[in-house]
């Protein structure tokens, strides 16, 4: 006979050797003692946490001759025939590959048929959900009211896609993830059986990045015994097997970003890649370690919600006094979104590099995380005296040749171009685009601005000429005198058409200030700035 994967050769066959999941083992077996079994159960949960095999276990002890506490004795003939699959009482279902309409009557069929041998005859459907809207609908009244005879188990890994009328007619159990103790304990014990040696620390990694899942530890297991045949399983194996990274890279790693480092951090990034290092594995630990530092500088308890070795535990300690819990965040932030992407693009190390590069470089993005990034690498800048632009990254030093030539230059601070005061002959320019300017005004400002009126002060200050603009005298008008958004806006809009500075001030009609204003005639401003008359011709 061939070689059987782990995971197949230690599935419970009883109640008793599944791990993790006491709430519904304990709840199940009163059931099965006090003959109160039910018609319907739905088994939800993530994969590899023991659904198919409780259902299999379940189905054998509903038509065990011989039970024990309420587990299945396999022993008995009708137990050796379901263990076998050839009992005609147990059927089972993958509604993947099976979940038309018609699949679902030749079910409503046989169910007319009591079972040969047994008590019940049982329906396992696994994976539910991918059912059709139509064979939901089918299997609907079967399972309000099934035969007494037949019982149906339904597993899935997304409970909220079956619809709210199947819910209600089944018994639910939630499967919860298991431990990485449970994990780890149980691996342990197959190991033993398997006459394999291990280290512990080796283990408790391998139930780490099972991720909750007994199935996916026992697959990864089988690995690493697979790839050292015959040797100890050490943690630098089980670590180089499934492509891992060791946390003291991670925390150097951490430590050149929080320097700014892009360049050592690239290099780390280069040596591992060199060692064939997984790049969707080395993004996923780097957030485990990450989440595990802030935990330390949040947690008053850190010793009992992470499972870190002391060594990486002080490594921890030290770096949580380099960096602050929101920039932490902004750094499992970017990271989190990294790994979302990383698995369905071709350029993995292109994406880890990016988001390398964004950490070191917080300047990059707008947010408020980044934003404090940025103030702690100006602030650590400014105490080692480094200059800084006003982009807020570090100028480039100059040479000895170049320090001395612009050592002036380099103590002037950059200044925005100063733009010209606008002349009489530019407020006739904005005149005429007036109805231009205020089309290009956005919100409930620019019918506003249709019915004002521009005015100037022909005795004001030829220093600094003002244009006002009145608006209608109501609350409305007022608002926007109050917000200088207004104001401003006008003022970026006439400065963008003639290229001219011009003071833009908002009065309402009537007022004291009003009434010291002219309308703004362009002929009037001219003979005030030239001096001379101008003849209107009729």
């Amino acid at each position: 006979m061939g070689y059987t994967a782990l995971y197949r050769k230690f599935r419970p066959d009883n109640f008793a050797d599944v791990k993790g999941q006491e709430h519904i083992v304990t709840t199940l077996t009163n059931q099965l003692k006090n003959d109160r079994v039910g018609h319907a159960y739905l088994f939800c949960g993530t994969r590899g946490t023991g659904k198919t095999s409780v259902a299999k276990i379940l189905a054998r002890a509903v038509n065990c001759e011989a039970s024990v506490d309420g587990s299945p004795c396999n022993q008995c003939e009708t137990c050796r025939e379901i263990l076998s699959g050839v009992s005609m009482n147990v059927i089972e279902i993958d509604a993947a590959s099976n979940n038309g309409v018609d699949n679902i009557r030749e079910i409503r069929e046989e169910v007319a048929y009591r079972p040969t041998k047994g008590r019940y005859k049982v329906y396992i459907i696994d994976e539910v959900h991918m059912l059709s809207a139509g064979a939901f609908n089918a299997l609907l009244k079967t399972l309000e009211e099934p035969p007494s005879y037949v019982i149906f188990i339904l597993a899935t890994t997304e409970a909220h896609k079956i619809p709210v009328t199947i819910l209600s007619r089944c018994q639910r159990y939630d499967f919860r993830r298991i431990t990485i103790d449970t994990i780890a304990g149980r691996l342990m014990e197959l190991l033993d059986a398997e006459g394999v040696q291990a280290e512990e620390k080796a283990v408790r990694y391998i139930a780490k990045a099972a991720d909750g899942s007994m199935r996916d530890a026992l697959s990864l297991l089988d690995r690493c015994i697979a790839f050292y045949m015959g040797e100890e399983l050490t943690y630098d194996k089980v670590m180089d097997v499934l492509g891992a990274v060791d946390a003291d890279v991670f925390s150097d790693l951490l430590r050149r970003v929080v320097d700014s480092d892009v360049t050592s951090s690239i290099h780390i990034l280069e040596e591992m890649i060199r060692q064939g290092k997984e790049m969707g594995q080395f993004v996923n630990d780097f957030i485990w370690y990450m989440r595990n530092l802030l935990l330390v500088m949040t947690s008053q308890q850190k010793e009992e919600v992470i499972d870190v070795s002391s060594h990486v535990l002080d490594l921890l300690e030290e770096e949580s006094r380099m960096i602050t819990p929101e920039i932490l965040m902004r750094y499992i932030r970017v990271f989190s979104e990294l790994s979302n992407r990383i698995r369905y693009e071709a350029q993995k190390r292109v994406l880890v590099e990016i988001a390398l590069i964004k950490l070191c470089r917080p300047a990059m993005e707008t947010d408020l995380g980044s934003v404090l990034d940025r103030i702690r690498v100006l602030e650590k800048q400014v105490e080692q005296g480094i200059p800084v632009n006003p982009a807020g990254t570090a100028q480039a030093q100059p040479s000895n040749g170049q320090m001395e030539e612009g050592s002036a230059r380099s103590q002037e601070p950059a200044r925005a171009p100063r733009l010209p005061r606008a002349e009489p002959e530019d407020l006739k320019r904005v005149m005429e685009q007036w109805s231009q300017i205020i089309e290009e005004t956005d919100g409930a400002f620019r019918p506003m601005l249709k019915s004002s009126v521009p005015k100037y002060d022909l005795n004001g200050s030829e220093e600094a000429p003002i244009l006002y603009v009145e608006l209608a005298d109501n609350i409305v008008a007022q608002r926007y005198i109050d917000d200088p958004k207004g104001k401003e806006q006008l003022e970026a809009l006439i400065t963008e058409k003639i290229g001219k500075s011009v003071q833009v001030q908002m009065i309402v009609s009537g007022s004291r200030t009003s009434g010291e204003l002219a309308e703004l005639s362009v002929d009037d401003i001219i003979k005030k700035e030239i001096h001379m008359d101008v003849e209107i011709e009729n």
